[in-house]
């Protein structure tokens, strides 16, 4: 039997009380320097004193007003820690730097070359990350891309050659195809039937047993009358248009492979009840209903999900279970996650491989990663600013009784602000089994809140760079 083999990449994992979506993005940075991640929170003057006062050229530094930052001398803007910090928690659009307020793309947003100090000892054995240079690039707007962005979105004849999309992937679901070998079939009616769905809607495209490339002519909300079950060989690509699925059951990907599903928002996914729904022209079968999820991946392989918007959903916003494998969920953006029971998680792993890279979270409540069954789970720089609140520092959380500590639990390159802390675990590599087509390279956690400020559907325009 296959193990779950999946990758998280580029995802930015807000709270559940949301701010503007302006005032939501962090863009202040600090090379931590603490080479020992403890175990369990230490006292007030080593955990927090450790994370306090270390300076890296032109990066930022903390003062003794923790959690308050300020720029070094030497570094765009007045030299605050002589004069002024600045509260991060109120003051997010200034790049830190004592209310110097300065768009995105400008100069004083961009991050320095900055190697990030690896936790614990993790040099041993693994490769440095690699030089910023190699892995972002600029686009026509001067906005900073992330590895599989640059692939893909400063061409601007995207419109017309959508399908290299499926190129662009990396990691555990980089051989994801979707449609790309297959017709263009434009969604142009909202309208949904899960039992005789007529042509023109996206449930008739989805179940069709040939390759499509999914696409949708106009702005549309789907209210999904039962789970939208998604044969092999499909993409839902909503490029172009202002797609939805919400306030009913959503998507379903089971038994299947090779799915890819870009730019939409899905949002406020409700359980499905039992009934007969069609899953290809030729079958009809009855279904006890779903749980709720966004995303629900279900002994598949070879699915991508990215730049998506989830949120609000009964059960998980996406659930990658019963020996799925060849996963990358990667540029989305997670938010008003109130699982009940489960408030305040992001990520769990049940089993298998999970490849947790460049993600930006904020402010959890129970844990940002989390696991249970004996997963290998490998954390390389991630961004994780934890929030005041003293019981909600710890990154990781086991669920179970068990016995853990021989669990493979490892963070490399992560930044932890505000307290966070990591409770590693385990022993030997968890070095992720990447086939040299897989393989890419993980940028400094301190570029991470600028490589996920366009996590999330993007705004394309066809005949101009997305």
């Amino acid at each position: 039997m296959k193990s779950l083999q999946i990758l998280v990449f580029l995802a930015m994992l807000m709270p559940l009380v949301m701010a503007d979506s302006e005032s939501t993005f962090l863009t202040y940075f600090k090379n931590h320097n603490s080479t020992k991640n403890p175990a369990t929170p230490s006292s007030e003057s080593e955990e927090l004193a450790s994370l306090r006062g270390h300076r890296s050229v032109r990066g930022a530094m903390t003062c003794d007003k923790y959690p308050r930052v300020c720029r070094v001398k030497g570094s765009q803007g007045p030299d605050c820690c002589h004069k002024k910090c600045v509260n991060v928690s109120t003051d997010r659009n200034n790049c830190g730097m004592c209310g110097k307020r300065c768009k995105y793309s400008q100069v004083c947003c961009k991050v320095p070359t900055l190697a990030s100090t690896p936790n614990r000892d993790s040099t041993k054995e693994f490769k440095p990350l690699s030089p910023i240079p190699s892995y972002i690039t600029e686009s026509p707007n001067n906005g900073i891309m992330n590895t599989i962005d640059t692939c893909w979105r400063a061409n601007t004849s995207w419109a017309s050659n959508r399908q290299s999309l499926a190129d662009c992937a990396i990691g555990f679901g980089k051989d994801a195809l979707g449609g790309k070998f297959g017709d263009i079939y434009e969604v142009t009616d909202p309208y949904d039937d899960p039992i005789d769905p007529k042509p023109g809607t996206l449930r008739y495209g989805a179940i069709q047993t040939e390759p499509l490339w999914i696409t949708f002519a106009k702005d549309m909300v789907i209210m999904l009358k039962n789970e939208l079950m998604v044969n092999s060989y499909k993409t839902i690509d909503g490029r172009g248009a202002k797609v939805e699925i919400a306030n009913g059951p959503c998507i379903t990907i089971q038994g299947v492979s090779h799915v890819i599903i870009h730019g939409i928002s899905i949002h406020d996914c409700k359980p499905g009840k039992g009934g007969m729904v069609r899953s290809s022209p030729e079958h009809v079968g009855y279904r006890e209903g779903c749980d709720g999820d966004g995303i629900s991946i279900f002994a598949s392989s070879n699915v991508w999900i990215d730049h998506c918007f989830l949120a609000r959903c009964t059960d998980g916003l996406i659930d990658v279970i019963h020996a799925s494998t060849s996963v990358t969920i990667s540029n989305n953006y997670f938010t008003q996650h109130d699982k009940k029971e489960c408030q305040g998680k992001t990520y769990e792993v049940r089993f298998g491989y999970a490849h947790v890279v460049n993600n930006r979270y904020e402010e959890w409540l129970m844990y940002a990663i989390g696991g249970s069954a004996d997963p290998t789970i490998f954390s390389e720089s991630n961004y994780f600013m934890a929030s005041n609140d003293f019981a909600a520092k710890q990154v990781t959380k086991r669920e179970t009784s068990e016995k853990w500590n021989t669990w493979k639990w490892r963070s490399f390159g992560d930044e932890l602000l505000n307290g966070a802390y990591f409770v590693p675990s385990g022993y030997g590599t968890c070095t992720p089994l990447y086939s040299p087509a897989q393989v890419f390279s993980a940028a400094q956690a301190s570029m991470v809140t600028l490589l996920t400020l366009n996590a999330g559907p993007l705004n394309c325009v066809v005949d101009e760079a997305c």
